[in-house]
């Protein structure tokens, strides 16, 4: 990786300094307004710990929902900050402003060791135009800069990508390095056989991905309703399964330059509707019926994508096979998380690549038998898409 991280900071530069620290805390509330899933906020724990084990005090900025450029009290980050004091055993401050003179001093208030929480990035209006004096204006809450936020690597905005110009050193926080570790290493040197897994509803969202993926995998399997669209280009009757018609001649062409390296069901979990789980069966790719859909990939294709998965020594999975929230189209995603659990435990790299595949296996319960499990999902396909993340080129070179 060629990007420095909070490793490469000397002790000098960490105590009695303040680490302005972009994290991503945007997790789901229940109706209590507690925090339901705390993954993300535990995620950011190492490089918050370890920039206040080196004396460093420690303010953070995140975002939290879409409140459109102005403060909304549905998405104050108080209730991330009493979690965050739950998990965390140093004082943990929240602030209900961003920046200003009020940020300002308090941050020059935090002791080393101390954490601070400033509200909602998104309350602002220039966050998301990345305006640079709104950048300025953060650049004044910290004495460095550490990018810990990947989910938002993706977006040039102020607090991920403007700030870094003002803020130095501005370097990359633990999971930010672990998450382009493992991705990154994944793309440049994989352990053979390398097996990619896309599965989702549309081929047009993964349509970079794939043609990305193609040259450096040895198989790519393809799950899910994008599935259809492939069925449609060779031929086949898909009934109400979601096709994309004007996506048929690019599938065609896949088809005809990918060879054996794409691999598709050879049978589909079909009903006659969505909400129709009792009448659900399986029948080859070829034979689905007028009038009903693909819900899943089939038995057949659920032994063949987990036999091949087994066998590979790097896997790295985004996209669910199927329905997966509605039983029983979840037996094909289900299956293939424990496909890949075992694949671990053979000694395979195995990634998830954020998004609806990271809910199904901690749905499964399996997101500690993965080697990385992504913490962002459009940040994780735009880097296998071999895009520019703007949170991450901001950041100092090695």
């Amino acid at each position: 990786m060629n990007t420095k991280t909070i490793r490469d900071l000397s002790p000098a530069e960490l105590h009695g300094r303040r680490a302005l620290v972009r994290v991503d805390f945007n997790v789901p509330l229940d109706e209590a307004g507690r925090v339901a899933d705390d993954t993300r906020i535990v995620a950011a724990l190492p490089t918050i710990t370890a920039l206040l084990d080196g004396g460093a005090s420690v303010v953070l900025m995140a975002h939290f929902g879409r409140p459109k450029g102005a403060p909304d009290p549905r998405y104050t980050l108080a209730p991330v900050a009493a979690r965050l004091a739950e998990l965390l055993p140093r004082p943990v401050h929240f602030l209900d402003v961003t920046v200003g003179e009020r940020a300002v001093e308090a941050t020059q208030n935090l002791a080393s060791g101390e954490v601070l929480l400033l509200e909602n990035t998104r309350f602002l209006a220039g966050e998301e135009k990345n305006e640079e004096a709104l950048s300025y204006q953060m650049a004044q809450l910290g004495d460095f800069y550490v990018n810990d936020a990947f989910g938002a690597a993706h977006r040039a905005h102020a607090s991920t990508a403007g700030v870094a110009k003002f803020c130095r050193p501005a370097v990359a926080g633990l999971l930010m390095e672990k998450e382009l570790a493992y991705l990154g290493g994944a793309l440049a040197a994989p352990q053979r056989p390398f097996v990619a897994i896309l599965g989702g509803s549309k081929i047009s969202g993964k349509i970079d991905v794939v043609e990305a993926l193609l040259p450096k995998v040895d198989t790519l399997l393809i799950g899910g309703a994008m599935a259809c669209t492939f069925f449609r280009a060779m031929g086949f009757e898909t009934g109400t399964s979601l096709v994309e018609p004007d996506r048929l001649e690019m599938a065609k062409d896949l088809l005809a330059r990918a060879g054996d390296k794409l691999v598709l069901p050879e049978d589909a979990t079909i009903a006659p509707a969505m909400d129709a789980g009792a009448q659900a069966s399986a029948v080859d790719r070829d034979a689905i019926p007028v009038g009903q859909a693909m819900f899943d990939i089939g038995p057949k294709s659920v032994a063949r994508y987990c036999a091949l998965v087994e066998g590979a020594r790097t896997v790295l999975w985004n996209g669910p096979m199927g329905v997966f929230e509605k039983p029983p189209f979840d037996a094909g995603t289900r299956a293939v998380a424990e496909a890949m659990a075992r694949a671990t435990g053979l000694g395979a790299t195995t990634i998830i690549g954020g998004g609806d595949s990271a809910a199904a296996v901690a749905d499964a319960g399996l997101d500690a038998q993965m080697s990385h499990v992504s913490t962002g999902g459009g940040a994780s396909l735009e880097f296998l898409e071999g895009k520019d993340l703007p949170g991450v080129s901001a950041l100092d070179a090695r």
